[in-house]
């Protein structure tokens, strides 16, 4: 990503990845938006990107490339696909303020999935609980306490909040000991979030693997 390096490697080579049918990003900055591993997996697939996001996908080997405006749905197969709010920012260069942003949810007959992207705390998560039923939410912990003093991160006492605010029924971490982003231990967000999940009588509801243990949500 830039200058800023990885401090541990993917869990999954790209060259060990199952089938792909689509591909949703959640907004364009470079770590969760990397074109050269974008050009490596690139096969086909469709793609889903927040307004003004499509540009950057260019000259890749993809199908169908939607982008979706907030609290846009799609039907795709057997999964609806759902554009939800966030509290960050979208631009990829300093002047790039046309990109937009945010998280998805998938729901099926049978579950649903929630990924926030990245996303500072706010009064959305509430509205996007009153609004859907979800299974899952995966909620970033990390890089809280930034360099540039910008409030565009949760902490993971934050997180606990928006996973309570959304009444979701489980809650997986994302968005940490991955990249350098902010100050403190890399390991400082999980302790967090297992210690206050603890205060607050969430621990069942919980689910924070370490690197490389399974994890079986459908039973």
């Amino acid at each position: 990503m830039g200058p800023i390096k990885r401090t541990r490697h993917p869990g999954m080579k790209l060259d060990h990845l199952p089938d792909i049918d689509a591909i949703l990003i959640s907004h364009a900055h470079m770590d969760h938006l990397h074109r050269p591993t974008l050009k490596r997996i690139a096969n086909g697939q469709t793609v889903f990107v927040p307004k003004g996001v499509s540009s950057l996908l260019r000259g890749m080997n993809f199908g169908k490339i939607y982008e979706l405006d907030l609290w846009d749905h799609f039907q795709f197969d057997e999964t609806e696909i759902i554009f939800t709010p966030a509290y960050h920012w979208g631009a990829r260069m300093i002047h790039d303020t046309h990109r937009s942003f945010g998280g998805f949810i998938m729901r099926t007959e049978h579950s649903s999935l929630y990924h926030c992207g990245d996303s500072a705390y706010f009064e959305g998560f509430v509205e996007i609980g009153e609004r859907y039923d979800i299974s899952t939410a995966i909620l970033p912990i990390g890089a809280y306490d930034a360099p540039s003093g910008r409030e565009v991160h949760m902490n993971p006492e934050e997180a606990l909040q928006a996973f309570e605010d959304l009444k979701a029924h489980r809650m997986i971490p994302m968005h940490h000991e991955t990249f350098p982003l902010g100050i403190g231990k890399a390991c400082e967000p999980r302790r967090r979030l297992l210690a206050s999940a603890e205060a607050r009588s969430l621990s069942d509801r919980i689910i924070a693997p370490l690197e490389g243990e399974p994890v079986r949500l459908i039973h």
